[in-house]
């Protein structure tokens, strides 16, 4: 399996060239040179293991011998606490939660980062190399990293949050380990402000000639393949014709592994889009509006986002894998902060997704929705997508996407019900412990001299 870049078609790399690699040198994002197809009759019966290794295999080929793939992916799911590692729920007819939470902080995230981080610690001992991870977080990606690389001797960690934007829970995951190479920074901006000082980073040649550095936010193309494989698991739990999901949205990393899902053959209907009052993903997809607004605070932080990486992506899918029509749509909303998405590309996108935008009173009725009705307790990033559930009529089993545990967001569920969530051990614990992270200004030049004292 070769790649290619997103600003560039005609590159050419293999997936040990660009694992370590955020983004292209040309700015772009990694995509294979082909979608690699999935016989789902081979996978009937076939545990979480085995399932992650038929989807992640095509896109590693020979370079991880087929032993050692296993290996990684054991390590990788060992620690998970539910036997299925995504269990999938049946609150109504035809309506299902897949519940992504059973991983060491609690999250989604989980799902790809313990990969990332068996999948690093292979390579890396084989090359005798060290590396700086360097990630942006909007509350959940900085604590699953945090905890797949911790007390790594060849892996120092920086991970950026917004100040004061992210739940008390999620910071503390963050904060709260003692291990000499974790780093944390939260910055007086949005996580806007924190992803882009992050992708200018990759690209600062001062920083670069010091360590090498890498992504672990889902532009880095190995979370996006480990997240698609709990999209064929859902499916093969139903055992029906076809499916459809629904996946709130920030990054877009989440809905993009569940479209390549569909590349390689997973029979998907329907892909419904949910994002909260950040609603860029909907405007552009919906009506070709792809404009930068205020982020507004609510209480669903991890989804506060008004720039998402991934859909550079989708973008190319949909123009055909055309790199030079990327380029000029990316730099003209890099320089405007606007682009309008028409023609084509539009009426593509339009094909694939279904968006749905869901505000903060309404995630809120939806959680107590949820717990009257259906006796469940939901967090509310996965209440945006229920609330898409309990509207749609549904002919075809839909999935809606559970992304995090209810007691990483007290506050949201508290206002929702009056109650608070059940609050697992290992998370009450984390209000014990001592808090070590750094308050920066929005300024890239602090953060690099920051990084470059301490690698």
């Amino acid at each position: 399996m070769h790649y290619l870049s997103t600003r560039n078609n005609q590159l050419n790399e293999s997936f040990l060239q660009i694992l370590f690699k955020g983004l292209s040198y040309d700015g772009g994002l990694f995509l294979p040179k082909n979608w690699p197809a999935i016989n789902l009759k081979d996978l009937k019966g076939k545990t979480y293991n085995e399932v992650a290794h038929a989807v992640i295999y095509p896109f590693v080929g020979n370079e991880i011998t087929n032993e050692d793939l296993k290996h990684i992916i054991t390590s990788t799911y060992n620690n998970f606490t539910h036997p299925d590692i995504a269990p999938l729920v049946n609150v109504e007819n035809n309506k299902y939660i897949l519940e992504l939470f059973y991983g060491p902080t609690y999250a989604f995230k989980d799902y790809a980062l313990q990969f990332l981080g068996q999948l690093f610690s292979h390579v890396l001992k084989n090359i005798n190399k060290k590396i700086t991870v360097l990630g942006a977080t909007s509350g959940d990606t900085g604590s699953a990293a945090i905890n797949a690389f911790q007390g790594r001797n060849d892996i120092q960690v920086f991970i950026l949050h917004p100040y004061k934007m992210v739940s008390e829970v999620q910071r503390r995951q963050m904060t709260t380990t003692n291990e000499k190479n974790i780093h944390n920074i939260a910055l007086k901006g949005t996580f806007d402000d924190c992803q882009r000082i992050v992708k200018n980073l990759f690209a600062n040649k001062e920083l670069q000639s010091k360590t090498s550095l890498t992504a672990i936010n889902s532009i880095n193309w190995a979370r996006i393949i480990a997240q698609s494989v709990y999209y064929f698991w859902a499916y093969l739990q139903l055992d029906k014709k076809s499916v459809n999901f629904i996946v709130p949205s920030g990054n877009f990393g989440n809905i993009f592994s569940a479209r390549i899902s569909k590349y390689m053959g997973l029979p998907i209907d329907e892909l419904h889009i949910v994002t909260n009052e950040n609603d860029i993903l909907h405007r552009t997809i919906s009506f070709g509006d792809m404009k930068i607004g205020d982020v507004i605070k609510t209480y669903s932080p991890s989804m506060d986002i008004q720039i998402s990486s991934n859909f550079e992506r989708q973008l190319f899918e949909s123009a055909n894998r055309n790199s030079n029509a990327v380029k000029r749509i990316m730099k003209s909303f890099s320089a405007k902060g606007k682009e309008t998405i028409s023609g084509e590309i539009l009426k593509d996108l339009q094909s694939i997704y279904i968006t749905h935008s869901v505000s903060n009173d309404e995630t809120l009725k939806t959680i107590k929705k949820f717990r009257d009705k259906n006796n469940y307790l939901s967090d509310p990033h996965t209440a945006t997508g229920l609330n898409i559930l309990s509207k749609i009529n549904c002919n075809t089993p839909t999935v809606s996407l559970a992304c995090a545990h209810p007691a990483k967001f007290s506050e949201a569920i508290i206002k929702a019900i009056n109650e608070k969530p059940e609050m697992p051990n290992i998370l009450n614990s984390l209000f014990d412990c001592q808090e070590n992270m750094i308050i920066l200004e929005n300024d890239i030049n602090l953060v690099k001299s920051h990084i470059l004292n301490l690698i």
